[in-house]
């Protein structure tokens, strides 16, 4: 199987699942959004959680992008058995940080909780409550994570993208039952629970790919040493990277109620089509792109990352058209019921609008991050991460008093936009072969046809607003414009870019993708 065929199934198999994951994840958000709405409580579950979650991401998210690249090289060699043992010792290191870290959350949350909510002194003792329920989270979803990594550099992609769905489904369940029952704690519980549901899952296939557990752990062995070495600065990159939501929920706590809860419906949508394209490509093209950097061949890399960036510039960019334009029904069509009022909805929409322009931006650093640490070079990204982070932050402070929480949603996506192009910039000094293949001409040919697109989806929906009330007439106004626009954008795309466009058409027919 060619390299191009290879990881567009792999992409495809993980796009599946997440498709699957991001519909599951709507129908949790809209049965949240019907119970909660933008409350005061919904606000305070959205503080309590981002302390876990930005750990996690912050110590995951280092681990599970370095030891691909590593156990890929050890594997590679030969020598699985110490690609495992390394493996093993990263597991339990990370294991027993995490449970600290929970023990340390739980008992300092009433610190933690006025750093993140300094306007919200009412709302502080149930804050705190949920912050000491959630720290646990950590756990279960760390080693989620790690498992993830390791399957996919073994070249399992199913079952790790069906695991989000594992995640969803539970926490539907626990909201329609602990959440009805013990309200807000409720659905916080059901959090954690459903995250230990997300690790369990993926064991089968991990045991199946060679993994045993032992208490054996070594951590003098140069693959440890690596992993960490390689981790560190890439710790400091995604903490630098969290910034952005650290900002936003600080802020965001000067708003009025309902903001932050808003911000998060807000993100979840621009979500789904990040991760059901955006985020499986790079999934899907990681292992490869470690391969290909671990052999010295950097053209390789160039190609592989240049056609890469194409198919998520040619997804994302019209996916962030249609967000944007149609903000406002699809908001109403997804949330707007029970809790989630018409004032819900259009503070919401307006989050939506603002936190679509950076889509391309935030798939594109996704991707980007991911080759520098194939090439194992994790320092680069660090030092852009501190360049945009001070940009987001300069740009949060001056537009949230003209736009509200449009303006810290706006502040976002110049932010990952900011990141990527400078990612871009200084990849292509590693890989020159990068620009000799179309990519400024592509990106061009892209954002005219998004500009058509935006035109025709803007004309079809002022003409069909109001044309069928109720949940029906929304369906039919965002699917007939949503069309509209999608028709004039692939005709565009064809006569301005056929060479590359053709080429993801082979790819996808199972024709040659190498060339």
């Amino acid at each position: 199987m060619t390299t191009g065929k290879f990881i567009f199934k792999a992409t495809l198999i993980i796009a599946f699942f997440s498709l699957m994951s991001k519909v599951l994840g709507l129908a949790r958000d809209m049965v949240i959004a019907h119970q909660f709405g933008t409350t005061m409580s919904y606000d305070c579950y959205q503080i309590a959680i981002k302390m876990p979650n930005m750990l996690l991401a912050i110590v995951s998210g280092a681990l599970a992008t370095v030891i691909v690249p590593v156990f890929v090289e050890y594997a590679s060699q030969g020598k699985k058995g110490e690609a495992w043992k390394v493996f093993n010792t990263v597991m339990v290191i990370v294991s027993l940080f995490y449970l600290g870290a929970s023990l340390i959350g739980i008992l300092g949350a009433p610190l933690l909780v006025k750093l993140l909510g300094p306007s919200y002194q009412s709302e502080w003792p149930l804050i705190v409550e949920l912050l000491r329920i959630m720290m646990p989270l950590m756990v279960f979803t760390g080693l989620a994570s790690l498992f993830t990594g390791l399957l996919n550099a073994n070249n399992t992609f199913g079952l790790p993208a069906f695991s989000t769905s594992v995640n969803n489904i539970l926490i539907i369940i626990f909201a329609l039952t602990l959440g009805v029952f013990y309200d807000i704690q409720g659905l916080a519980l059901g959090t954690v629970l459903a995250a230990v549901g997300m690790a369990l899952v993926q064991l089968p296939a991990l045991l199946k790919s060679g993994f045993r557990l032992s208490l054996n752990i070594d951590f003098k062995h140069p693959g440890v040493r690596q992993v960490y070495y390689l981790a560190l600065p890439s710790v400091l990159g995604i903490a630098i990277n969290q910034a952005p939501i650290l900002i936003n929920v600080v802020l965001g706590t000067w708003l009025p109620v309902g903001s932050l809860s808003a911000l998060s419906y807000a993100d979840r949508l621009n979500q789904f089509p990040l991760g059901l394209f955006g985020m499986a490509l790079s999934t899907a093209v990681f292992p490869t792109l470690s391969a290909r950097a671990a052999a010295g061949d950097r053209d390789g890399v160039a190609d592989i990352l240049s056609k890469s960036l194409k198919a998520v510039a040619l997804i994302t960019v019209p996916a962030s058209v249609g967000l944007m334009v149609l903000s406002k029904p699809i908001v109403s069509l997804a949330f707007e019921r029970g809790a989630f009022n018409e004032g819900s909805a259009e503070i919401t929409s307006i989050a939506v609008f603002f936190y679509a322009i950076g889509l391309l931006g935030q798939a594109g650093v996704f991707l980007l991050t991911r080759v520098f640490y194939s090439l194992q070079d994790t320092r680069t990204p660090v030092k852009i991460a501190v360049v945009a982070v001070l940009l987001n932050l300069v740009m949060s402070l001056i537009l949230i008093s003209p736009l509200q929480l449009g303006g810290l949603a706006l502040a976002s996506s110049l932010y990952s936009l900011a990141n990527m192009t400078l990612l871009v910039v200084f990849l292509g000094k590693k890989l020159p072969g990068l620009y000799h293949n179309g990519l400024l001409k592509f990106g061009l040919a892209v954002l005219v046809s998004a500009g058509l697109m935006a035109a025709a989806t803007y004309a079809a929906n002022r003409a069909l607003d109001g044309w069928l009330s109720g949940t029906a007439g929304l369906i039919l106004q965002v699917g007939l414009a949503g069309a509209a626009g999608l028709a004039v954008y692939l005709a565009a795309v064809l006569l301005l870019g056929a060479r590359e466009v053709r080429y993801f058409w082979r790819t996808a027919r199972g024709g040659r993708a190498d060339g």
